[in-house]
């Protein structure tokens, strides 16, 4: 059965948390399992073949999405974007963008891919109520990127998929690409040339200790200055304002060909701005990217608590929220606070 719509509260935006951030933005998973294994979220000798992800009774349903993202519309959200693993994997998706599209308060619709998929589903996404796409492409060249996805992934169809992408009606892209040091750095520029005057933007995100299995070293963190300035040296660059609640530092080609972006949540964390919470695929909410437990919302859909309860325990989770890891990576490493949930169940 579907759950009333609209929810039957008069929207109130949720208390801030404990450092005074806002809720803004949910980011929901819709499925833990993923085509690719990069080897900074899901290295194949963590994940082989027989990795046992999450069975299909164990995952939110349709339903079930739908009725967390109106309670969280309801608590001020205005911004969802889908993750997984790889959320074109979900069987359906377009259904599920169609439902979220129809929130009345939803202000921006987004989701989050590698895109081998994406050629197949671009239309039905745009014409479900899709917004805005992106696109993970960690190189230009087909070896290294095939070696990025762990031995798996397909230069080719991530073009298609972009070229489907942009004929649907898509614009801009962004194009999100990890940068690892002596991995994929030697590549940003050929990145860049790609993209430049295509409208598309790029975005250089240095690699984090997401999880515990990606083996994170800081001397593979490639900072976002440094890549900045090789940019800037073969094509001249200009600071942008940063967007509200965007993670990202914008800079433009003086040339006007475009722009690039970096999240740099290593050298020049942005805690004190989020306003995100995450849903993992099994019904759990987490309050950082970095959290080592989250609390479990599928239990109390499915033991029938009202939609009242559901927003009254979800605003009293983030009153209480003070995650702030980035900003205490290296004090809370040196303590051995070393466990965080895995990024492929969270979304990045």
């Amino acid at each position: 059965m579907r759950p009333q719509a609209p929810i039957a509260l008069q929207a109130a935006p949720a208390p801030p948390d404990a450092l005074g951030r806002t809720l803004a933005d949910l980011r929901i998973s819709v499925i833990d399992r993923c085509n690719f294994r990069c080897p900074y979220c899901m290295p194949e000798e963590t994940y082989p073949a027989d990795h046992a992800f999450l069975r299909a009774r164990e995952r939110l349903d349709f339903d079930e999405i739908e009725r967390i993202a109106r309670v969280f519309v309801a608590l001020g959200v205005r911004k969802l974007r889908l993750t997984g693993g790889e959320p074109l994997l979900r069987r359906d998706l377009p259904q599920l963008v169609a439902r979220l599209a129809a929130i009345e308060g939803v202000e921006d619709l987004a989701l989050t891919t590698n895109g081998v998929l994406l050629q197949k589903f671009a239309t039905p996404l745009r014409d479900a109520g899709l917004q805005r796409l992106t696109v993970s492409m960690d190189s230009a060249d087909p070896e290294i990127f095939r070696g990025m996805s762990g031995g798996r992934g397909d230069l080719a169809q991530v073009e298609a998929g972009i070229t489907a992408a942009e004929q649907a009606g898509f614009a801009p892209i962004k194009i999100n690409c990890v940068v690892m040091r002596g991995v994929n750095d030697g590549g940003v520029l050929d990145l860049v040339a790609r993209f430049r005057g295509t409208g598309h933007v790029v975005r250089f995100i240095e690699y984090m200790d997401v999880g515990t299995v990606n083996g994170w070293r800081s001397d593979r963190v490639v900072p976002g200055a440094e890549l900045a300035a090789r940019i800037d040296a073969c094509w001249p660059l200009e600071a942008l304002p940063r967007n509200a609640g965007s993670t990202s530092r914008r800079w433009r080609f003086r040339d006007g060909s475009g722009e690039v972006g970096f999240i740099n949540s290593v050298t020049e964390p942005f805690c004190g701005g989020c306003t995100r919470a995450r849903l993992a695929a099994d019904g759990k909410l987490y309050t950082c990217l970095f959290a080592r437990a989250g609390h479990d919302l599928r239990a109390l859909l499915r033991a029938g608590e009202s939609d009242a309860a559901l927003r009254a325990t979800v605003a009293g989770i983030w009153s209480h929220r003070g995650d702030r890891y980035s900003e205490r990576r290296a004090e809370l490493r040196a303590a051995g606070v070393l466990e965080h949930v895995e990024m492929y169940r969270i979304g990045g």
